[in-house]
């Protein structure tokens, strides 16, 4: 098994609405305002129309469910939807508190992002299996996502 670079995707987010504790943890709703996406068969932008549901627990882990639609500079839409954690450490808790950011690495933080297109050109997307690793920036997210190959 092998990964191989699928996309870099930068997300624009909304500041986060705080739902409260709900029993499972604190629940925010963090609404996808825009961004760009690239790799090496697909580029475009996120349409402004996808959100983040997610959960922090008092275990300190940010348990995400998003779902964002991406619009490649072709016209073809592809719906992506990622579980994911992030461990809330010190470098996460700076970067969300004052607008920082992070790099790659500095937190734990990774999803598995899964599209569905119904345009012929990227099919191909509907059968992959990827992993992404996440950062944080002033207002956003960004993931370097792989596909899983042989």
């Amino acid at each position: 098994m092998q990964l191989e670079h699928l996309l870099n995707l930068r997300a624009e987010l909304k500041d986060p609405i705080t739902v409260g504790e709900t029993g499972f943890g604190t629940r925010q709703i963090v609404d996808v305002v825009g961004g760009t996406f690239e790799g090496p068969r697909l580029k475009g932008t996120l349409v402004a129309s996808g959100a983040d549901w997610v959960t922090i627990g008092s275990d300190g882990i940010a348990r995400l469910d998003v779902r964002a639609t991406l619009e490649t500079d072709d016209g073809a839409l592809i719906y992506v939807q990622y579980p994911g954690v992030m461990v809330i450490n010190e470098a996460a808790m700076n970067a969300l508190a004052g607008g920082g950011e992070t790099q790659f690495g500095d937190i734990e933080f990774f999803t598995q992002p899964r599209c569905e297109t119904g345009h012929p050109d990227y099919a191909w997307l509907n059968s992959v299996v990827a992993v992404g690793q996440g950062r944080l920036f002033p207002n956003g997210v960004e993931y370097n996502i792989s596909r899983v190959v042989n």
